[in-house]
């Protein structure tokens, strides 16, 4: 039986769309990767391309027609055509070392697409490397010898046009190799096919070059050929001199947004359920990592589900919870909670209620099917956190994550041991933030202060109190304390949590900006003015109370 290549078809590895052939030997080699697969489609080695034999394959100088390349071009490539017995055309492309003999060639057949050498191309140079030599001033890169060509006719047979040798996979080998012959010309154009591994590899090339070297080229169509096959000369040439310099991922010239720099939101924002706070934050934003902070007993978790509940009532968001310190009845019952303005989360408050009425609570809250909450309680490994978070994210497309706290993800772990931790944990949430742009709320303890007063008692918070590392302060957008001082003697104050900005990444706008007044009665922080400055126990007052 004749060996010879089969079909061909997608890459396992690089994902090449029919890069893979497969030989009638039972394996299949991708000439866009250069990887071959033995008989179970298992990656072995990456291998030169295979070699059928010596050069055997002899043809004649003709236009390819199927290609659109004139005859004139294919002289000056010095690629031939060979129809055989069975009236199969099969294209023929010469290789050269550097002494300029043919020590190979690759042979495509039109019909089937499948392509194999003869002879031996490892020590080649580029393809139509021979043809232009002692550098110049431009110089264009194709992945494949029909666009070297293609390129070298669509710019009027005026400049220097070569091609790697097997596609997007040999890029930076082949153009490593011959670094010193690219880097004589002024200017190197790129003109990979438009697809990830074009896009890749065009990267990669350009890198190897000094800055403003390379210009990369941003196509309509797939590849040259393309554009020649369907008579946009013009299209292509304006493309070719609209080529952009190379620039590292991320770093981008401003004067390109255009038009989005007003048409476009980088992020959603939503006020925060308090006027006074939005007075100073201009609300809560997606693709920040807000940071709420206090001492045992000040109210993060009423205001947690406060934000919960208006989240759900002003936005059609999906919510994530992980409450870390509650089992997962209690999540759903704080948020009925707050819909109800009772503490449902009080057995003996709830049962005051008719199944009818809590039916209703929950239809209007958790039964909105917006809610997602990790059924956990405890201490839990970071990286398992993580996961449940992106998986919010991505999979469940909730925009707002709740934490709840990051003190327990690391509990029991020494300072030093903790510090490090929350460092880490902290980075990879940062991470996972930017990533999915999703708006993060977190819950963090702080450690105990010097001195006889704690934050228990009223003392004032800063920055340096955050339990764990400044880690938690540098990756956060927005820092907020809860003071209160639990035992003073007057019932308000006693019940009032002032919320304090230290770090505001947005406005750079700090201090207290309100004080929610907790109701015993029904569970809800609502605003009211600073109770230190009015005597709400006084009689004129008592009507101005807002609860």
């Amino acid at each position: 039986m004749e060996k010879r290549w089969l079909d061909r078809g997608a890459c396992p590895k690089c994902g090449s769309s029919d890069g893979n052939v497969k030989h009638s030997e039972g394996y299949s080699y991708c000439f866009s990767c250069n990887t071959r697969f033995g008989e179970n489609m298992k990656q072995e080695k990456v291998v030169p391309m295979p070699t059928e034999s010596a050069i055997k394959t002899v043809g004649t100088t003709g236009a390819l027609t199927e290609r659109n390349i004139s005859k004139e071009t294919a002289q000056k490539y010095n690629t031939s055509v060979k129809v055989n017995g069975n009236m199969n055309t099969h294209h023929i492309y010469k290789y050269y070392n550097e002494s300029g003999a043919n020590i190979g060639n690759k042979v495509r057949d039109v019909a089937t697409k499948n392509m194999w050498v003869e002879g031996n191309i490892t020590e080649a140079t580029l393809f139509g490397q021979n043809l232009f030599t002692g550098g110049g001033k431009y110089v264009t890169i194709t992945e494949g010898e029909v666009d070297a060509m293609s390129a070298y006719e669509l710019l009027g047979s005026k400049w220097a046009c070569v091609s790697v040798k097997t596609g997007a996979g040999s890029a930076l080998r082949d153009c490593k190799k011959a670094f010193e012959y690219l880097d004589s010309f002024q200017n190197i154009v790129i003109s990979f096919d438009m697809d990830k591994q074009g896009r890749e590899a065009s990267e990669k090339v350009a890198q190897l070059f000094s800055p403003n070297k390379c210009k990369i080229m941003n196509m309509e169509f797939k590849d040259a050929n393309e554009y020649l096959k369907m008579g946009k000369r013009e299209k292509f040439s304006q493309a070719w001199w609209n080529a952009q310099s190379y620039t590292p991922a991320g770093i981008i010239n401003l004067r390109d947004l255009g038009d989005k720099l007003y048409t476009e939101d980088f992020c959603e924002t939503v006020p925060y359920p308090w006027a006074k706070l939005n007075d100073k934050t201009y609300g809560l934003r997606t693709g920040e990592l807000i940071t709420f902070t206090s001492g045992a007993g000040m109210g993060k978790s009423s205001i947690m589900r406060e934000m919960m509940h208006h989240l759900l009532k002003n936005t059609n968001h999906n919510i994530g919870i992980l409450a870390l310190e509650e089992g997962i009845k209690n999540t759903a019952f704080n948020i009925m909670s707050v819909e109800a303005d009772a503490r449902l989360y009080i057995k003996e408050i709830r049962e005051k209620f008719s199944i009818e009425q809590l039916k209703e609570y929950e239809k209007n809250t958790i039964g909105s099917g917006r809610f997602f909450a990790f059924d956990h309680f405890g201490s839990i490994d970071n990286d398992e956190i993580l996961s449940r978070v992106r998986f919010m994210a991505q999979a469940l497309e909730c925009k707002w994550i709740f934490v709840d706290h990051l003190s327990i993800l690391v509990s029991g772990q020494e300072e030093g041991d903790e510090r490090k931790s929350i460092d880490i944990l902290m980075t990879k949430l940062r991470s996972l933030v930017e990533q999915t742009g999703i708006g993060m709320l977190l819950v963090s303890h702080l450690r105990r202060p010097a001195g006889d007063r704690g934050h228990e008692d009223g003392k004032e918070i800063t920055l340096s109190h955050l339990r764990g590392s400044a880690s938690i302060a540098h990756l956060s957008d927005g820092v907020i304390g809860l003071e209160r001082n639990q035992q003073d003697t007057d019932d308000v104050k006693a019940n009032t949590t002032t919320l304090r900005i230290l770090k505001n990444r947005y406005t750079g706008d700090t201090g207290i900006a309100t004080h929610l007044h907790y109701n015993k009665d029904t569970g809800r922080m609502k605003e009211i003015d600073n109770p230190y400055e009015v005597d709400y126990n006084a009689e004129d007052n008592k009507k101005e109370v807002p609860f």
